[in-house]
């Protein structure tokens, strides 16, 4: 079964053809980071009038690199939430149009049920249930992962995800767009016990996060230490930083590993490719014998190929929409709304 799948929650504007939900049979994006690299982040605005200039194009491509017509494709998937409510809605009116044009079914697809998903590329062995650590520039959560359409929310963070708080603390730093993936290269070989940083806790809810002192920490570090005159070895206080706030994600993933009895683990989105992130977790879940499925490189960011993988499921649980389908920025990964 092939699914045509449409992803514009945020900056990338993505199609792709994907066959049973694991096999990729075309994945193209068109990016914009160089556009938005010179406002130090993604302008709504300009995302939304660049995914209307690219997305007919891309779409094209995606069928073509699949050697694929419309008559081959069975539905068409697309992101209709979370995400910037612009982009979304240029992704969900293309797919409305072709869908009732092409006759073929529209599944909606939750942009971080697809960024798990993007695990079932990688691996054809992997089925739920398992646990999942969701961490991108908009979301940090721990996810019961019960079925292929199931999730129950163990923990999420209560202020800044982990991927907003690694941006922030780079633009601080000086480090260009995108700020996480630029800090992560940088601080390699860099001293991560050079600098101290909190370690939050959320009261009374032990698997929940909390950045937002993280990212005030490293502020102030940056500013005393220009009050005072005094030199900031970037390096060293990047791989500090990245290792308190990998710290974070981990200890609470491994606490909530503890209390389900889960022993499988499973990372997804954007901030699953920082490099210190993926070596403590290999470590971590080799000593305490835990499974981990991690998505390829190419699939950690947003992409057509993980929302094809997850429309095939939701196809098969009888997840369709309707004409009036809108798009939402902000919806739970355990809600449906259309």
């Amino acid at each position: 079964m092939k699914i045509l799948a449409i992803e514009s929650s945020c900056d990338e504007t993505a199609a792709a053809v994907v066959e049973d939900g694991r096999r990729v049979l075309s994945n193209v994006i068109s990016s914009q980071v160089e556009e938005h690299k010179i406002y130090g982040g993604v302008v709504p605005e300009i995302a939304s009038r660049r995914h209307t200039e690219n997305i007919a194009r891309v779409v094209k491509k995606a069928l073509e690199d699949a050697n694929c017509g419309y008559d081959d494709i069975e539905a068409i998937g697309v992101t209709y939430a979370p995400g910037l409510i612009g982009a979304l809605l240029v992704g969900v009116n293309f797919a409305k149009g072709l869908s009732f044009a092409a006759g073929k079914p529209l599944v909606p697809v939750h942009h971080l049920r697809s960024h798990i998903a993007a695990n079932y590329i990688s691996y054809n062995d992997l089925e739920p249930p398992f646990l999942a650590l969701v961490v991108s520039g908009g979301h940090s959560h721990i996810v019961n992962v019960k079925s292929y359409t199931e999730f129950e929310v163990l923990g999420k963070t209560r202020d800044d995800a982990a991927g907003e708080c690694l941006d922030k603390a780079a633009r601080a730093m000086g480090i260009p767009y995108p700020g996480g993936a630029n800090l992560d290269r940088m601080a390699k070989g860099g001293n991560a016990s050079a600098y101290m940083f909190p370690h939050p806790h959320v009261e009374n809810a032990p698997l929940d996060f909390s950045f937002s002192g993280l990212k005030t920490s490293v502020i102030n570090i940056i500013h005393n230490a220009s009050q005072k005159g005094e030199n900031i070895n970037i390096q060293d206080l990047g791989a500090s930083y990245i290792k308190a706030v990998v710290k974070c994600l981990t200890d609470n993933l491994m606490k909530a590993a503890e209390i389900t009895g889960a022993k499988t683990i499973v990372t997804a989105g954007g901030v699953s490719a920082n490099s210190v992130l993926r070596e403590q977790l290999e470590s971590i879940c080799s000593i305490r014998n835990l499974k981990l499925y991690m998505p390829a490189l190419k699939y950690c960011g947003d992409n057509g190929a993980m929302v094809g993988s997850q429309a095939f499921y939701e196809f098969k649980a009888g997840h369709f929409a309707k004409e009036n389908l809108n798009a939402i920025a902000s919806l739970g990964i355990d809600k449906n709304s259309f």
